[in-house]
This record gives structure tokens, sequence and C-alpha cells, in this order.
């Protein structure tokens, strides 16, 4: 059905869009970019009463998010899960008809890799940063001497933290360097597929600046985070959740509210040009076709938006260049249950994930038909998959499909004794897939939205500007929509919601 109506939209030439000018009522929003936060942004634009035309260069809509099927059974080829303890995402699914699909994970038990074994992921932790040491020493992850590292924090002097400073540095230094190597760099790196000795804490992980900055050492930082979470309710649930059939489907039900409401969403249309009428309204020109709007929404990666901006705002412009990306792969494998080990059938654990430090070749697994009760559906069949690639470590994308499939095998047989051969298996590549946070992105992320702000009736939002979690991606878009319609009076009542038209929901 989704493939049916880009084509029905793709054949009407976008035209001139008649409308108000800019500061009096709703009026026509080009949103340039089709993954989640244009598609969100889409979708708040309407319930403000605007019209909408979403603009995506690609041949799909959903940008990192991607249902998928293998053997038969559906997979989430991206993103797999939301962070549940923020409310945009299950606000937007609920607003799409997907509230009955949501789910927690079935499991949550997790794993380390490290050290030649698998070892449960200790518990009393933020981001990896110990509050306990009871059970990190429980769990095996750290030598002895790593143990004893940590606890002679209580005895050192300040650490003068700045205005930024990055989580593995500042770890390290009142820590030791194997917190951040074993415990750190993994959890991190699950998020950011990124260098914890890079990544903004700051930016990343800012209730543990904040603790830094306000506490003598960093061990008493997270146990008040630790106490301040037990009184909140909201922390009190699972941290994640998922969609029964995938993650994927969310963008596919925004696009469809979205085209219910009357928005036209083009695929296959790259914006080559974005410019300023004499009028103050937006000229766009997409696939080599003009457009016209009263606003602009831009919801692409970094370097798309440089090239857009480079005259309307060669400030934002430059900073945006000069955001770097990380690449990935994943590795999705269907097997038989029946000829796994009880390390990945039984015990439900959810995977594990793999401390660079360790040199193996994947960074995590994901054992799927444990984590989600709907990928778990069929009793004879077993769904898993690895990861594979991260910032400044993306010599393994240059494999071929059926090498990264082997590696992976290989990895999985040494932690797991996993010896089985796949009865299906796909590599999905995500070539700059995830914006990277190093010290200052904040600053950065500042400079680019002044710079914007000085053109009323441009916003820009995404992965980059609020987090790479699609709940931030969310709010990122919702910021965006907010900026371009400040003039345009009282906002609409939401989006009635709408029926998923595949399960009735």
């Amino acid at each position: 059905m989704h493939e049916a109506d880009t084509r029905t939209d793709r054949q009407a030439a976008p035209g001139q869009a008649p409308g108000p000018g800019p500061g009096s009522v709703p009026g026509h929003v080009v949103v340039i970019g089709g993954g989640i936060a244009g598609l969100a942004a889409a979708h708040r634009l309407l319930a403000d009463g605007a019209r909408v035309t979403l603009l995506e260069a690609g041949p799909r809509l959903g940008g990192k998010l991607l249902a998928g099927e293998l053997a038969g059974a559906p997979v989430d080829l991206g993103a797999e899960s939301v962070l549940a303890r923020r409310p945009e995402a299950l606000e937007l699914a609920r607003a799409v008809g997907l509230g009955d699909a949501l789910q927690a994970p079935a499991t949550a038990t997790a794993h380390l890799w490290t050290r030649g074994a698998l070892r449960p992921m200790p518990r009393g932790h933020v981001m990896g940063v110990p509050g306990d040491l009871g059970p990190l020493a429980a769990s095996g992850v750290l030598s002895p001497e790593g143990l004893a590292r940590i606890g002679a924090e209580a005895g050192l002097p300040p650490t003068e933290i700045g205005e930024d400073v990055a989580v593995g540095e500042y770890v390290a230094a009142r820590l030791g360097h194997e917190v951040v190597d074993r415990l750190v760099e993994p959890l991190l790196g699950g998020v950011y597929a990124g260098n914890a000795y890079r990544i903004s804490m700051r930016a990343a992980v800012p209730r543990l600046f904040e603790a830094a900055r306000t506490h003598p050492s960093l061990g008493d930082g997270v146990r008040e985070i630790q106490r301040e979470a037990a009184l909140r309710p909201q922390d009190s649930g699972p941290v994640f959740a998922g969609i029964a059939g995938g993650i994927g489907r969310l963008p596919l039900a925004v696009a469809e509210a979205c085209r219910a409401a009357g928005a036209r969403l083009l695929t296959d249309a790259p914006v080559s040009e974005l410019t300023r009428t004499a009028e103050g309204r937006w000229r766009v020109i997409a696939d080599g076709r003009p457009l016209e709007a009263d606003a602009v929404v831009l919801a692409t990666p970094a370097g798309p938006a440089a090239r857009l901006l480079a005259a309307l705002a060669p400030a934002a412009a430059a900073e945006l260049r000069r955001v770097e990306y990380a690449s990935m792969a994943l590795v999705t494998l269907a097997f038989r249950r029946a000829d796994l080990p009880a390390a990945v059938t039984g015990g439900g654990a959810s995977g594990f994930l793999v401390p660079p430090v360790d040199g193996r070749t994947i960074k995590a697994s994901t054992f799927s038909s444990n984590k989600w009760s709907w990928a778990g559906a069929d009793p004879e069949l077993f769904l898993l998959r690895t990861s594979v690639g991260r910032h400044g470590d993306e010599g393994d994308l240059g494999r071929e499909d059926a090498e990264l499939v082997e590696v992976s095998l290989g990895d999985l047989g040494e932690a797991v004794g996993l010896a089985a051969r796949p009865v299906a298996s796909t590599v999905t590549r995500w070539t700059g897939g995830l914006p990277q946070y190093p010290v200052g992105h904040l600053d950065r992320v500042a400079a680019v939205r002044a710079a914007v702000a000085a053109l009323p009736g441009l916003a820009v939002c995404g992965a980059l500007f609020d987090g790479v979690g699609i709940p931030a991606c969310i709010a990122s878009a919702r910021k965006a929509v907010d900026a371009v319609t400040a003039g345009w009076g009282a906002r609409s009542a939401p989006l009635a919601q709408t029926t998923d038209r595949r399960t009735g929901q």
C-alpha cells in the first residue's frame, strides 16, 4: 500500500502552493527529509492546521527505521526500540494507531562478552559508571586491580571539569581506564557507535555531567542520580519499548496518518536549492521543479543541510560541515531454534555487548526472539542480529556481506558456542548513520540554531541536534515546528488517532 501511495504522490508535480505570508495563519510548510524527525515534524504541522509537503531524496521514508522480513518473519533492520522513559515516541505511536502494539522487552537480561567470557551486565551504574561496587565485583567484568582503582576514588582531589569534557577522559581520570574500556565504551557505543574518549559528557550524559560538577566524587554523584531516579514514577517502569512487528512500523504509520490528513509525501525528490523570495516566502527546487512555501523545516543529516544553507546561513553551514558520522552494519540471522545452544535460547538472555578493547569484530548481538515476544512467535525459528563498525573502527565494513555473516558466526561461536548455519541472513549497511557528539557539540548546535533563527520561517531538526534516539529526534522536530509556527496563533487540536490498516488497531 505504501509503495502505491508513494508512486501516486511522485506523479504529481509540486507546483506553486498558495498561502498567506509569514506571521499570519497556518499556511504551506515544506519539510525536507523523510526520516522519523521529518515525519514527526509533518505530523505536528498538520495538527497545527498547516498544509504540508514532505520531500525525501531517497526511495523510501523512515530513515534509520526500517521494517523487513527474514525467513518469512518480520524483523527490524534498523533501530529496534525506543527509550520508554521519554514520552515523545510513545505519544506519537499512540497518535498514529500503534498504541496497542507497544511492548516492553520480554527480557532485559544483557551480558558483556569480555575478558574471555560472557558475563552478566552489572546493575547499579549510570551509563557504565558504577555507584555500587558489589554487583560489579560479582560480575567479573573488571580485574581486581580495576576494582581497587574505583575504590580509591574517594581519596582523590576534585577533577576540573570545565564547560565540557569527554566521558571517557573524565571517568578514566576518576575511576581508571578499565571501567571505561569494559563498561562505558560498550554502553555508549551501543547508542552512538562512537568512542567514549571523544564523546561529550555534557551532550551525551547530561545528568552525569551535572553530578560530576556538583559532587566531590563521581561515585557520590552516581549514587545521587540513582536516589533521585528512585523517587520518580516514570523511572520505575521498563527502560525501553518496542512495537509488535518492529519499530520500523512507526514511520510507515506516521506517513499514513499524514497522508490521511492531506499531506503530500514525495520520495525520490532530492532538494537542490533553497532560497528566500522577495515576498519573504521560501522557494524550494525539488527534483528540478519549483515549490513555494511559507516555512521550511530542514530535517536532513548535516551534509545536505550544510549544502542547502551555504548561501543562506554560511555560519550554520560551516558548523554543520564539521559534524562527523559513524557507519555500521547490522547482520540479521535466522536459525532453526532446535539447532542453537541453550546459551542463546535458554535463560532469557537479550544479548550481549562487546567492549572494543577485546578486539572482536562484532560490537554487540541481540537475541531478538528472546528480547521481543513478537519476534519469538514462531516456535521453530530464532532471530538474532549482530552489529559491526563504529566511529574510527570501520575497516570491517569494507568486507562483502557474506564475509560479515561469516565473521559474525565466528564471534558468536566463541561467545556462546553457536555452531549452526543460518537458514537465512541479511546485511543492512548504515553508511554515515549516526552523528557523533564530541566535546563542544552543544555549542555547535547552539551556533547552528542561532544562525538559522535569523531566517524567519526556517528551522532545523534531526539526530544531530538533541540526541540520536527516536524520542530525541521527535522532540527536535517539535522544537523546529514551534520555531516556524511561532507567529501562527493558537495551536489546533492534535491529529485524531488513525487506524492502522494492517492490524486494525
